[in-house]
């Protein structure tokens, strides 16, 4: 069990099952676009850690970029989406891979399907290392998915509870 801040946490998704989620994740991915030079966009602060470990595995062409964009705090989304960073190169005719590390609400992902519908990409995908099913209730389609979890807020490997947590190589959920 660990502390953050005024919470407890306990194990819940190891380092060595995340890493499977990846390499799972990674396959899909290359063999879908085999013949192209995606352009993968990282969804920051939380995503660096899948990116890192993606991109490592990833052994086709590629690019890579990041955007900000914040919904949280504490331990539920304010559903106000804010893009505090933005993309400054031209994805027109561009193959887009968003990589997540959690889709829960999905408000995020309908901000970035309008960003990049207006950027006409030439096909817009979206990969999440972590999916809860139950908290999704979007129209936008997730072509990629790592690990299913229930509705629990969780942290570790990139994600986050008020700043703390970020750094922890495996997941935590919170504690009931």
């Amino acid at each position: 069990m660990i502390q953050l801040h005024d919470k407890q946490f306990v194990p819940f998704v190891s380092a060595k099952e995340i890493d499977f989620a990846i390499t799972k994740l990674v396959a899909q991915i290359e063999a879908d676009f085999a013949d192209e030079t995606p352009v993968f966009i990282g969804v920051l602060n939380g995503s660096f850690m899948v990116v890192s470990d993606f991109m490592k595995q990833y052994k086709k062409p590629c690019e890579l970029s990041f955007i900000k964009m914040a919904s949280y705090e504490g331990t539920s989304s304010t559903n106000d989406i804010k893009q505090l960073i933005g993309l400054n190169q031209d994805l027109a005719g561009r193959s887009v891979i968003v990589i997540e590390d959690i889709v829960d609400t999905g408000n995020t992902l309908v901000e970035l399907k309008q960003l990049f519908k207006k950027q006409n990409v030439k096909h817009f995908k979206i990969a999440t290392l972590f999916f809860k099913p139950e908290a999704y209730k979007k129209d936008v389609k997730i072509d990629y998915v790592g690990i299913r979890i229930p509705n629990k807020f969780i942290v570790g490997y990139g994600l986050d509870y008020d700043g703390l947590g970020r750094n922890l190589p495996e997941v935590y959920q919170l504690k009931e």
